[in-house]
């Protein structure tokens, strides 16, 4: 009798989920990029995440760029990873990419933006010894209409919110930011 591997199968459901959300995405949207990168993580974390991939595409969520027409971006401090990033977060129930990147921006920084379309379409895969899935990180572009940040996350992850014109050296993502802001600012 062969035995199905509970994990392998999950994160093959997990590979499904994310290759629809993918189109989706890209059927609707222009990304200006698109990148892959790959993760190793724990078997805990390995299943945390083909969890989130299986119910929305995502294992991170959804996040946005915020720019004003100087060129400055808007990042959030994470005290979880001790460095600066792009607001967002992960997809609530039955709530679109776009709606979480919208929420995500308004809790963890209160900036009010005019989104304009995909910024950035990543494809990460996922690995944990001989366990792989992927999922989708999609972030958004938006023009900030109100540029005086306030932070009121309700997860306490985000400590500060700030525009920057040079961009700190512990940026998460920090060579894809500069490339997109290269390609839209020419700076």
């Amino acid at each position: 009798m062969t035995t199905v591997d509970e994990l392998w199968f999950r994160a093959s459901e997990a590979n499904q989920q994310a290759e629809q959300a993918y189109h989706r995405l890209t059927d609707r949207y222009d990304p200006d990029l698109e990148f892959e990168r790959g993760r190793h993580v724990s078997r805990r974390r390995f299943r945390t995440l083909v969890d989130r991939v299986s119910t929305t595409g995502a294992p991170y969520g959804a996040h946005t760029i915020v720019y004003r027409p100087d060129g400055s971006l808007l990042l959030v401090r994470h005290e979880g990873i001790d460095m600066w990033v792009l607001p967002g977060g992960e997809v609530e129930a039955d709530e679109s990419f776009h709606e979480t990147a919208r929420r995500e921006l308004a809790e963890e920084a209160g900036i009010e933006a005019s989104y304009d379309g995909l910024a950035v379409l990543t494809r990460i895969g996922i690995e944990c010894a001989e366990y792989t899935t992927w999922g989708v990180l999609p972030v958004f572009a938006a023009e900030a209409e109100t540029t005086d940040p306030t932070v009121s996350d309700p997860d306490g992850e985000i400590s500060d919110a700030a525009w920057f014109d040079a961009l700190p050296e512990d940026t998460r993502d920090r060579e894809d930011l500069l490339a997109w802001r290269e390609r839209r600012f020419g700076t």
